[in-house]
């Protein structure tokens, strides 16, 4: 079981870094477009860097296009982030553009293409004991969760398919995980909660319905 684990482990961060290596330069023309389009749009900088809970709980740099626009309030205070995604932005999100400076992050042996959804770290105090197991394996760029439902189910839900996968993880469940992204990426569904544009943070438990 142990060498099987460990075979399934080197096989797939092998795998992820010459895919993410191959569709890095394959979508570099691509990506210099949506950048060009960004600056016009939402201004600098064009990527975004966040701190975000990797493997263990390490802290790792996550990259993303910018989606938001860097509005401040009559306080200078950055405005909610609802107000400040813009439709050019909702639409890099919904087809998932942003995401393609995570293929570095892929690259780097950050995050797998497969795995839970890298979150917050000032999430990290505010799971239980089952929660926390989805730092059990690498984060992912998409996952059992975002394949069910992605931003439109609650917390609870989302944690559930996090602990599924960690504990069903196998070369089959991936492959699925990847095939059905891409028809979830097309058909642009899940995106955001019901009649929010963005999903509100987590809180703990009282925050998970």
């Amino acid at each position: 079981m142990e060498f099987k684990r460990n075979f399934y482990n080197l096989f797939k961060e092998i795998i992820d870094r010459i895919c993410a290596l191959f569709f890095l330069i394959i979508l570099s023309p691509f990506a210099l477009i949506i950048a060009f389009l960004i600056s016009i749009n939402l201004g600098k900088p064009i990527i975004f860097c966040h701190l975000r809970a990797g493997l263990n709980g390490e802290p790792f740099r996550l990259f993303k296009f910018r989606s938001m626009t860097n509005e401040l309030d009559l306080n200078g205070e950055l405005m909610p982030p609802d107000q400040r995604l813009t439709d050019f932005g909702l639409f890099l999100r919904s087809t998932s553009l942003d995401e393609i400076p995570s293929l570095l992050n892929v690259l780097k042996g950050d995050i797998s293409f497969v795995g839970p959804r890298p979150l917050l770290l000032e999430y990290l105090p505010l799971y239980s004991s089952e929660q926390s197991l989805r730092h059990c394996v690498k984060p992912g760029i998409t996952g059992l969760a975002q394949v069910n439902g992605r931003n439109a189910i609650p917390w609870n839900e989302r944690f559930i398919f996090d602990i599924n996968y960690v504990k069903n993880k196998s070369f089959f469940l991936d492959l699925k995980i990847l095939l059905i992204t891409v028809f979830k990426v097309f058909s642009r569904k899940g995106i955001t909660p019901n009649n929010k544009p963005i999903m509100d943070a987590f809180t703990g438990e009282k925050g998970l319905n």
